[in-house]
């Protein structure tokens, strides 16, 4: 038995997404999952998870699909084990990133994760301002390329996180507007499409309010050398690049595989929330 995850482009109207499943069940496939990634124009762009019981039926099954009318098949990939829940896995990763107790390891939580759910090659937290991106994962562009595009894009669409046709469709972006940080991500030769965008948006809405809760947290209930000890640094040190919680980072082993590192960077002052300087806490 075989899983793979077909996407697919058919026409938006009753009936032909039976008919697609009913040449996948004409060459002994079952369909057991279904995503809707985007849909206009008369069309939706949908990711189908379908098990085969051989791996040789996969060409005769593509083929079989295509001929359906008015439908295209665009890509299709073989999962390893039991097929991801795009909706499970975004209310995992909601709920690890509120469990964050350090600023700097809620961002590599962040791309950690990101890079996991979208299936991206890379991903990055980037402070349009810094030199380098403050933490990121996976084999990245040259960061000029990467800091051109956030910037090219933001001025681009007024801030409207990684939509309209400005980006490239292999690149998706999001503003975390009060921490003036953006996150961006990539993947090659598959395009990131209308849901997978306003997920990502959503994650970084969730990252930035749990960003505001930590700092604020921080600069009110702690003074300069018990700050730096509770994020593991020698009182009267600042904090440094790669610091995280208490006792060690708190992103699992299974996950630090190919972890950035944090670099330094100067905060700037967010205009809605009241919380002052926060470079030290990096």
């Amino acid at each position: 038995m075989a899983t793979y995850v077909v996407r697919v482009w058919v026409p938006d109207r009753p009936g032909a997404l039976g008919a697609v499943a009913s040449r996948i069940g004409a060459v002994r496939g079952d369909l057991v999952g279904v995503d809707i990634l985007e849909r206009g124009a008369g069309r939706a762009i949908d990711e189908l998870v379908v098990e085969l019981p051989q791996r040789n039926l996969l060409d005769l099954m593509i083929s079989e699909v295509n001929q359906v009318d008015g439908v295209d098949v665009e890509d299709v990939r073989e999962v390893p084990g039991a097929p991801a829940d795009p909706r499970l896995d975004a209310l995992e990763t909601a709920a690890y990133l509120v469990e964050r107790h350090d600023p700097a390891d809620l961002l590599r939580a962040l791309v950690t994760h990101a890079a996991k759910d979208f299936e991206s090659d890379w991903a990055a937290v980037v402070d349009p301002d810094a030199p380098q991106p403050l933490t990121s994962v996976g084999a990245m562009p040259p960061d000029a390329w990467v800091f051109a595009f956030v910037k090219g894009a933001r001025a681009s669409i007024s801030g409207k996180e990684g939509a309209g046709g400005a980006s490239p469709s292999d690149v998706a972006w999001a503003d975390m507007s009060v921490a003036s940080l953006v996150v961006v991500l990539g993947r090659d030769g598959r395009p990131f499409r209308t849901r997978e965008r306003r997920q990502l948006s959503a994650l970084a809405r969730i990252a930035d309010n749990r960003w505001v809760d930590l700092v604020r947290g921080s600069r009110s209930s702690l003074g300069p050398s018990a700050r730096a000890q509770a994020l593991g640094q020698p009182a009267g040190s600042s904090v440094g690049a790669g610091s995280g919680a208490p006792g060690g980072s708190a992103v699992p082993s299974s996950q630090r595989a190919g972890r950035g590192t944090i670099a330094p960077f100067r905060a700037k002052r967010p205009r809605s929330a009241n919380l002052g300087t926060v470079a030290n806490l990096f």
